[in-house]
């Protein structure tokens, strides 16, 4: 039966430049360490997305509704992958900005500033040029797929949707039509926010419990300027 909106669907996926087929991205472990983008951080197994909730590219998420569990290639322009190029994600900041990190930026240095990932593209006059389009815009992509079920464990639904809304990990017990979730706390407008579409996607009542955090745990005070990236 092919996948329609809000099907949950565990697929696996390798990302390449088309023009010349270097992987960026996978799901794959042999894959990224074949390609030499392995990273020890990274979660190499399949994903699982809500069809028409944009937990993934444009491109995909569009192109995976109305098919059935097979293996697809994918070819996404610039509009459908990572956004076309803005001017207006280039920003100049003063060099005094980098002495007070004692950061000495020069071209091709990727950095967080504010919370915002850019990359120095030149150095002049006390003046550094950062550029935060990201670092694919622009390029055409390919991607193959491997589209494997559609997903309907409710807990497996709820851990999806809050691993890919939070990028945190949380606890999550299914009763029933309830679903208790323990988190650190949250505003409230976002809690509700998460049960609204929690409901409206698997039909749960979401329930949120606050997560105690150990010392060692505690939020450290946000960064307010530039560090660098990895």
């Amino acid at each position: 039966m092919p996948f329609k909106k809000h099907d949950f669907v565990e697929l696996d996926f390798t990302g390449r430049l088309k023009e010349t087929n270097e992987v960026f991205d996978t799901t794959d472990v042999k894959i990224a360490k074949d390609a030499q983008v392995f990273s020890e951080k990274a979660e190499y197994k399949p994903i699982v997305i809500c069809i028409g909730e944009h937990y993934i590219l444009k491109g995909i998420d569009e192109f995976v509704q109305g098919k059935e569990p097979g293996k697809y290639t994918v070819d996404l322009a610039p509009e459908n992958a990572f956004g076309k190029k803005d001017s207006k994600m280039l920003k100049m900041i003063p060099m005094n900005k980098f002495a007070e990190q004692k950061i000495r930026p020069v071209p091709g240095l990727r950095l967080n500033i504010d919370g915002y990932v850019g990359m120095v593209k030149s150095v002049s006059g006390g003046r550094v040029i950062v550029d935060f389009n990201h670092p694919l815009a622009g390029r055409e992509i390919l991607y193959e797929l491997n589209v494997h079920k559609v997903v309907t464990d409710k807990k497996v639904q709820v851990d999806s949707m809050l691993k890919i809304l939070l990028g945190v990990k949380t606890d999550v017990v299914v009763e029933e039509k309830k679903v208790k979730i323990t988190l650190p706390e949250l505003p409230k407008q976002l809690t509700d926010e998460l049960a609204k579409k929690v409901m409206e996607l698997t039909g749960l009542e979401a329930e949120f419990v606050k997560k105690e955090l150990k010392k060692a745990e505690e939020k450290k005070p946000v960064e307010k300027v530039a560090k660098k990236v990895a």
